[in-house]
């Protein structure tokens, strides 16, 4: 789909590098530059307890197959005319530098816009180029409400397990780069977008905001039920001991469920019998759903719900997920290591057999500068000789 474009990755974590991952996905060729002097992209060793890996952590591999890696070191002449010169070969560059930084090093929309007119410069930051703070999802996470509402009532604020505000701006500034990419088939000019993470994570609150803006009420931590539906999102034991999670979203799907739990009669009791009396009442309801569940094994109860198109499902683990049929067609798969596409639309691009697995630090850095760069063996020589290149 994208076998022609060419993407410059100047990024780090999770944000930038998921958005050059979708590219890689879809064909296009994604070089991702590095400062060797801080071993290249910090997620490389943020290994969990236990992680036996080189510097491809388990981690660092969440969001950069497909790629080449070279690793350059910014801070010198050499270095930023290495970086100079594949930007004008280049059609998009991702950054996720501090703001200010790029400029310090010329890395900024001003400087590769001049080397090259056609680029798309898509940018992340934390709280938008003016403003100096850095930002890291789990204080995203906690500024922007989301902690707030996560967590059971009365207990601590809870950030989600995982890094959901990066995800939600790579998913931006990927809409934001199309529709760059849009504009620039139609007008031959590139330009410059930028997503912070508060305003991602902001925009993301959806009910949850307008609950406060329209409705007035400050949500509040309720586990994982839902504000405005019940029973949704409620949690209950099954007589084998697996958690089963329900998502009623209408009176006929309550009155389905009560048919099948043998409870036919509450669904018109007038404290159940409307969403928002089940909502004003939910502490009762769910103490009579706690009961009916504990008396059903989870896969007998799941697969009568199921069958009655009840909304319900066994809460797994993530070993479990992966072994799901719908896991099987996202995954990618190397000689030596498995990983998850970031792309999931239909129709899917094919994995061709060329895919890259996740690269090492600089494993592609001769190979750019002399098939790319034109650069002979002696020059590179000399380069690797005085640190701006490994």
């Amino acid at each position: 789909m994208f076998e022609e474009l060419r993407v410059l990755e100047l990024a780090s974590v999770l944000a930038g590098p998921s958005v050059g991952q979708f590219f890689a996905e879809l064909g296009a060729v994604v070089i991702k530059v590095e400062n060797p002097k801080t071993s290249g992209d910090v997620t490389r060793s943020w290994k969990g307890s236990g992680e036996m890996t080189d510097d491809r952590s388990a981690y660092f591999c969440s969001a950069n197959w497909g790629k080449k890696s070279i690793a350059i070191n910014l801070e010198s002449d050499e270095g930023r005319s290495i970086v100079h010169a594949l930007v004008k070969q280049s059609d998009i560059i991702i950054v996720s530098y501090k703001p200010g930084d790029s400029r310090k090093i010329r890395m900024d929309y001003e400087t590769l816009s001049g080397l090259n007119p056609g680029l798309i410069y898509g940018q992340i930051t934390g709280y938008g180029s003016n403003d100096p703070r850095v930002g890291y999802d789990a204080v995203i996470q906690a500024e922007a409400g989301f902690m707030s509402v996560n967590g059971e009532p009365g207990k601590t604020s809870l950030k989600m397990p995982v890094a959901l505000v990066d995800i939600l701006a790579a998913h931006h500034l990927k809409e934001g780069i199309l529709l760059a990419l849009l504009k620039k088939a139609r007008t031959g000019v590139g330009g410059f977008v930028e997503v912070s993470l508060i305003q991602a994570a902001i925009s993301s609150l959806a009910n949850q905001a307008t609950n406060w803006l329209i409705g007035g009420k400050i949500p509040q931590k309720q586990g994982s039920s839902h504000p405005n539906i019940a029973p949704y999102g409620d949690v209950f034991l099954s007589a084998d001991g697996y958690e089963i999670i329900l998502a009623i979203g209408s009176d006929r799907q309550f009155e389905d469920l009560c048919g099948l739990l043998d409870i036919a009669g509450l669904a018109h009791e007038a404290a159940f019998s409307t969403n928002a009396s089940r909502v004003a009442n939910r502490v009762l309801l769910n103490q009579t759903l706690r009961q009916c569940f504990s008396e059903y094994d989870a896969g007998t109860i799941i697969k009568s719900m199921n069958q009655a198109k009840i909304p319900a499902g066994i809460v797994r683990n993530i070993k479990d997920v992966m072994d799901l049929p719908q896991a099987n067609d996202l995954l990618l798969l190397s000689a030596d290591r498995t990983g998850v596409k970031t792309y999931v639309g239909t129709p899917a691009a094919e994995n061709s057999p060329h895919f890259l697995p996740p690269p090492h630090l600089g494993q592609h850095t001769i190979e750019i500068l002399r098939n790319s760069l034109q650069m002979s063996g002696e020059s590179i020589q000399k380069l690797i000789s005085e640190g701006v290149i490994r």
